[in-house]
């Protein structure tokens, strides 16, 4: 095989996919056009390619390859699911509004019996209309593993992931065991702050209204948002530049994903940040999470060959995203960028959140780990509810147990970022100080560790950069829980 002109082409395909993925997702396509793309493309994913690719010993295009073949045998199934996403509706009390516009109305609602009914009819929406698309994408992905030869999609994942996650969910189930007993008293005094409510009265439909805390807004005021990002950036002398290949839609669409994203179309050149407004400090961690990713690709030594600038171990990106994230709780960064006088309330309540975060992705791992093994998929549903419910100390629907599943257990490299965030942020507040994000020499290293792409991944590079091991159970000590 020919690795240049199967790099060239993989690049192409990657390019026309994220562009129409971009285009879907912020709201400005109704349909979801990507069958065309794999069809334009097939060569890329076919068993020929594959078993040339297990040759060559290039584990990332080995992984793109397999994942690609996946993605090519499931793409009606998820054209299908974008098409349906956007067109469908909720009914609530006989008010109707956009399917995916209904989980930004749940966070601003303040009544929880109206929150409860959001999610109800949501999670209707889809049980009837997207999860027997889902059920079927899943099942055929399944399949797909054990055709190409690996014994179930873990081990698939686990020999081209490049993750251990066996040693990972031992780490995460030991989080969620050291910090079962301090967590209800962590996390109520801020859950009765913000909803009036403790867990005893807890939904789950209460979350997002719980995350969304609008009692916090005055710290964080939609018109600054955009410039809070401008102004970080300049701190650290990344205004220019590499800082112009990034290209911000903060757009209001009905149709736009509830869910922020960066789209890196082309490599450092073109990447797109798009973010749906929720309001207050949900838009301000959106924002900053997806300029983490931005300002990573977009800085990104456009010298380096396809694999180690596109794909790669995205716990590293991640660990980018959520490095800029953090600043949002950071109380120099709120007094000087946003004019906080009083950071505590924003502490506490970010704190709180992040330790419901932590453990639900612990249990989500877990879960996904016995899914993705499962010959009998309907048996999980109740796993999942059972998982996620243990982990949150509340009563967790089940309609999503199969929605809730982000492909090839992403889940693991989201639990590797937090980890490697914490790393990151305390090197650069030992070498640049607390006020690191307004220091130009502290914008020049993270220049450095963006311009090497994904060529390392998280553990090399954080190894690296401080000698670390990279273990979840740094993430003990962040939280300050004892």
């Amino acid at each position: 095989m020919d690795l240049n002109a199967y790099r060239a082409e993989a690049e192409a395909f990657t390019e026309s996919l994220l562009r129409e993925y971009l285009l879907h997702y912020s709201g400005r396509k109704d349909d979801f056009e990507i069958e065309a793309i794999y069809d334009r493309h097939a060569t890329l994913f076919s068993r020929d390619a594959v078993d040339s690719l297990r040759e060559s010993r290039n584990r990332e295009l080995l992984r793109f390859a397999v994942e690609g073949h996946i993605g090519q045998g499931v793409k009606s199934e998820e054209a299908e699911l974008a098409r349906r996403e956007a067109a469908l509706t909720v009914s609530v009390d006989g008010d109707e509004m956009p399917y995916r516009q209904a989980p930004v109305a749940q966070a601003n609602e303040t009544d929880p019996n109206r929150r409860a009914a959001i999610d109800s009819a949501r999670n209707e929406v889809l049980e009837r209309e997207l999860n027997p698309l889902i059920h079927g994408a899943t099942q055929r992905s399944h399949a797909l593993a054990r055709d190409l030869g690996w014994a179930s999609m873990r081990a698939l994942c686990e020999e081209l992931g490049g993750i251990d996650l066996t040693v990972l969910a031992e780490q995460t189930e030991a989080f969620l065991a050291e910090t079962e007993s301090a967590y209800e008293s962590a996390v109520e005094p801020e859950l009765e702050r913000h909803t009036g409510l403790g867990f005893e009265q807890l939904r789950r439909s209460d979350l997002p209204a719980f995350f969304r805390a609008p009692a916090l807004d005055r710290v964080f005021p939609s018109e600054r948002l955009l410039d809070a990002l401008d102004a970080t950036l300049a701190g650290l002398g990344l205004e220019g530049g590499a800082a112009d290949n990034v290209i911000v839609d903060a757009e209001e669409r009905p149709r736009k994903s509830p869910r922020a994203f960066c789209a890196p179309v082309v490599v450092p050149s073109e990447v797109h940040l798009v973010i749906p407004r929720v309001g207050g400090r949900d838009d301000y961690d959106a924002l900053m999470h997806e300029a983490g990713h931005a300002e990573h690709y977009a800085h990104v030594d456009a010298a380096l060959p396809f694999e180690q600038r596109q794909l790669g171990d995205n716990s590293v990106t991640e660990g980018f995203a959520f490095l800029m994230e953090h600043l949002t709780t950071d109380a120099a960064w709120l007094e000087d960028v946003l004019g906080a006088d009083e950071a505590e309330p924003v502490r506490s309540h970010a704190r709180a959140t992040r330790l419901v975060f932590l453990r639900r992705y612990c249990a989500k791992l877990a879960y996904e780990l016995q899914l993705h093994e499962a010959r009998d998929l309907d048996a999980m549903r109740s796993v999942y509810a059972s998982r996620l419910s243990g982990a949150v100390h509340v009563d967790w629907p089940s309609a999503t147990w199969l929605s809730d599943v982000d492909p090839f257990y992403y889940s693991a490299r989201y639990l590797r970022a937090w980890a490697f965030e914490t790393h990151l942020r305390a090197l650069l507040q030992e070498r640049f100080g607390e006020r690191w994000f307004a220091e130009p020499e502290a914008g020049a290293a993270l220049r450095d560790w963006w311009s090497r792409g994904q060529a390392a991944g998280a553990d090399e590079l954080l190894a690296e950069l401080t000698g670390a091991r990279l273990d979840f159970s740094v993430l003990l000590e962040d939280l300050a829980l004892a």
